[in-house]
């Protein structure tokens, strides 16, 4: 099936980079899937996969893991401060933190539950105006008023502008963990996770290439 195929080209991309093998985990991106094709990659035997909103992780989740042993569920989407309390008891980590009162409200959900999803910074590495995200610029200081704040961060994410070479992007990125002691890359998605694991990604995340094209309808 296609998860296969991907995940050949997963590890043939981590050798080619002198990467350890399974240093590079795949998120199988879930969203807006029918519940048919998720359960066809469960059985298949993947356990990792990435949703974009919340109501319908929800929806999907609780189900499948009292099915299956051991499925962790990233959110990679944009995340509503009203939503962070139901995020941290749905997800085992979340992607997209890229303001300050996100963290804030993450951090308190975390001390109160005495347990944290992991946390990466979603950087918008291209300053687009209309993309989430923390400008570079501005990345050292809001990692340092997260960790001040006690929210434990294992590090950055990015999606690198449409029809730009995603290369400088995904190395600018990683320039960014190192500086700031963070280990933790999520990057790459269908069309340059290759590039990404080059670069040093630790999370790519694929979706269509996997289960097909989504129907929205």
């Amino acid at each position: 099936m296609a998860l296969q195929a991907i995940l050949a080209r997963v590890r043939a991309a981590e050798a080619l980079a002198g990467r350890g093998l399974g240093s590079v985990h795949l998120i199988a991106v879930s969203k807006v899937q029918p519940d048919a094709r998720v359960r066809d990659v469960l059985i298949a035997g993947h356990r990792l996969f990435g949703e974009n909103y919340v109501q319908e992780a929800q929806a999907k989740w609780p189900g499948f893991r009292a099915e299956f042993d051991a499925v962790q569920v990233h959110m990679i989407g944009p995340l509503q401060t009203n939503k962070a309390k139901l995020a941290v008891e749905l997800f085992d980590a979340i992607h997209t933190v890229d303001r300050a009162s996100l963290a804030d409200k993450l951090a308190k959900l975390a001390q109160a539950r005495g347990a944290c999803p992991q946390m990466f910074v979603q950087v918008n590495t291209g300053a687009e105006p209309q993309k989430a995200g923390v400008l570079p610029a501005a990345l050292d200081g809001f990692i340092a008023d997260c960790r001040a704040m006690d929210l434990s961060l294992a590090g950055l994410m990015c999606i690198p502008p449409e029809g730009e070479d995603a290369g400088p992007h995904f190395a600018a990125l990683a320039g960014m963990a190192a500086r700031n002691g963070l280990t933790g890359l999520s990057m790459g998605m269908s069309g340059d996770f290759e590039a990404a694991i080059a670069a040093g990604a630790t999370h790519v995340r694929v979706g269509s290439a996997i289960f097909g094209a989504r129907s929205y309808g």
